[in-house]
């Protein structure tokens, strides 16, 4: 390594998410300072396999070839550790890039949902992933040399920062490929210059790492006082991929491990499947569910996926093709023994082979959640508050395994006090002698749910309700229409039929009421004219004196506000007005119409209101109210 040309060197500042990342990092992971070493020797191993995957097509970036590996060395003279490696290098262009700035997608997203609860802030911080800037944890300075392989030994380059803002690259001469990143630790940090304790950091983090971590071999010395370095080299790590050792060789603590390294996450997965597929088509499945979502785990356009290899060969970082959307939760690894290395994310589509480790990879997951729903039930809870709603877009996104799915869905219910816990199944085997259908409502959210009028007869027969009000349900509905021979009704859809569980006397009493307010309805439904497209007695309702229901076929009012919320157009649609016939109000309308035309309007506005809409006048609602108060 030479000297940097001082005339040539450029001094830049950081990104700002950049400086915001560092400062939250060094005081939310402090606790944690040892993760640095996991994170760079992570980042080398990376380094190495981008170098082996793109030497398929361009063999003369080996440079002659030699073993991939990765040194850590310590200088307790001048108090640095060295991470080195002979992988794919950095250009300078890539130094200032992938150093200076955060390119992820979200990252605005992310710092929004920070919430200045250290604790928390860690775990957030975590699963976006920190790599190089954790060396600030324990560095007061970094240095980084890197050459990238194929190009000269002088178009090396050297990135240089204290991690308060700004940062130097200048140019460096490299005898070989790689990168070397050099901590120069703060004060206060002498137990990291101790050998022995790095080893054992890298053999508890990075045990699993495919590619050799080399160390200087130490011995005692003469007096067996003191441990002294020698000239030979000695292997910390096992050097050979975790996934393809036999899972009785493995520990619980390696896979957990494991997964940090391949997730970028801190905390331990809430369960993997670790599977060798043989027969048509070879390959090995590790595969982990997260215990926590990341924060853009709602948006479908940014790329998540395993990690896939081809014979040991890390071919790509995301393989979103190896599982469904709704599976893009999952993390890990699947190596196969029969695609080629040369594997596109264009062959990726169109594969059989990949079809087949994509069936087989979402059936194996499906059965780790049914395993969890089944045996731990407060794992699956945990998973299910996490990841839910996305688990929710495969009824829609995968129809072979619809039925598997939807025996995992959990909802609250009118018996489940706010917790999503109540599985269609035990929905089913609680149901009324009587009862021919599984009843829901959807609304904004479950407060409004659990408060809606339309729930009030169905409490009064004591009949469970499930509680709808995540964005994707209504989306859901749409596919999935019956379970276990039982259809899904909506309350607040069409005629209410509770078949046998209405008896004869409320059957007599619904026709007697709607013969003896027919004037009324009538008279409602002429003063509201086109607001409505129908107005009706009903006896769904106990205490409100009104509610709106959508038609057998039509669309519901929260769908619809969905979609214009999300920007697109929705069917026009007018709602049917019911009205209680035993509410006080009612009967005086019955028996007195005058000011009709405002009590009309003020059911209906009422109703929309109760059911989570908004007013298209809600000045005018209120010069109402106010005028009816006035009058009593």
């Amino acid at each position: 390594m030479g000297a940097p040309d001082t005339q040539m060197r450029e001094t830049l500042g950081f990104q700002a998410e950049v400086k915001q990342l560092l400062h939250l990092m060094v005081h939310s992971l402090y606790s944690n300072k040892e993760i640095f070493l996991r994170e760079l020797v992570s980042n080398a191993s990376d380094a190495c396999d981008k170098l082996r995957f793109e030497a398929i097509a361009r063999p003369e970036l080996l440079e002659g070839g030699g073993e991939l590996a990765i040194r850590v060395s310590l200088d307790k003279a001048a108090r640095t550790i060295t991470v080195s490696d002979n992988g794919i290098g950095l250009t300078r262009e890539e130094a200032i890039a992938h150093l200076g700035t955060i390119a992820k997608s979200g990252t605005r997203e992310f710092f929004a949902s920070l919430t200045g609860d250290q604790q928390k802030d860690a775990q957030l911080i975590g699963q976006f992933g920190v790599g190089f800037y954790s060396s600030f944890i324990v560095a007061d300075r970094v240095t980084v040399v890197s050459r990238r392989a194929g190009a000269p030994a002088d178009a090396a380059v050297e990135w240089e920062s204290d991690g308060s803002g700004e940062f130097t690259v200048s140019p460096a001469t490299r005898a070989e490929r790689g990168t070397d990143v050099i901590l120069h630790l703060m004060a206060g940090e002498d137990e990291l210059l101790s050998s022995f304790h790095l080893k054992s950091i890298l053999t508890k983090y990075s045990d699993h790492i495919a590619t050799p971590i080399r160390m200087r071999k130490e011995v005692w010395d003469k007096d067996k006082s003191a441990h002294v370095a020698t000239d030979e080299d000695e292997t910390v790590n096992q050097a050979n991929a975790l996934w393809a050792r036999n899972k009785n060789d493995i520990t619980e603590a390696q896979y957990q491990e494991f997964y940090k390294h391949v997730a970028h996450d801190f905390a331990d997965p809430l369960a993997w499947t670790h599977n060798r597929v043989e027969g048509k088509q070879e390959y090995i499945q590790l595969l982990y569910v997260p215990a926590k979502a990341p924060f853009d785990i709602l948006d479908r356009q940014h790329r998540h996926g395993v990690k896939l290899y081809v014979r040991r060969v890390s071919i790509m970082d995301d393989a979103e093709q190896l599982l469904p959307p709704y599976l893009r939760f999952v993390r890990g690894v699947i190596d196969s023994s029969d695609l080629p290395l040369n594997v596109s994310r264009e062959i990726l589509q169109e594969s059989r082979d990949v079809r087949a480790i994509r069936e087989g990879s979402t059936k194996r997951v499906l059965g780790l959640l049914e395993d969890l729903a089944e045996n731990r039930k407060d794992d699956y809870a945990q998973f299910w508050a996490e990841f839910g709603q996305v688990l929710k877009e495969g009824i829609g996104g995968d129809s072979s395994n619809r039925e598997r799915i939807a025996k995992l869905l959990r909802f609250a219910s009118t018996r489940s006090d706010g917790a999503a816990t109540v599985s269609l199944s035990d929905y089913v085997a609680r149901m009324k002698d009587g009862q021919k259908a599984i009843y829901y409502v959807t609304a904004d959210s479950l407060a409004a749910a659990a408060g809606s009028p339309h729930l009030e007869v169905f409490r009064k027969k004591d009949l469970e309700v499930l509680l709808l009000a995540d964005r994707v349900d209504e989306w859901m509905l749409s596919f999935v229409h019956e379970f276990d021979g039982k259809p899904l009704v909506s309350v607040a859809k069409g005629d209410l039929d509770l078949g046998d569980l209405a008896d004869a006397a409320e059957k007599e009493a619904q026709s007697k009421a709607a013969e003896e307010f027919k004037p009324l309805t009538d008279k409602v439904k002429a003063a509201l004219g086109e607001r409505v497209e129908d107005v009706r007695m009903t006896l769904r309702l106990t205490d409100s004196p009104s509610c709106i229901v959508a038609g057998a076929g039509a669309m519901s009012a929260h769908l619809a506000r969905l979609l214009k919320a999300a920007g697109q157009t929705a069917p026009e649609s007018k709602p049917i007005l019911e009205l209680n016939p035993q509410h006080p109000l009612v009967v005086r309308m019955q028996a007195d119409d005058a000011c009709l035309a405002d009590w009309a309007a003020l059911l209906l506005e009422q109703a929309i209101l109760a059911e989570g809409g908004t007013l298209d006048d809600p000045s005018a609602f209120v010069r109402r109210v106010n005028a009816l108060l006035a009058t009593g």
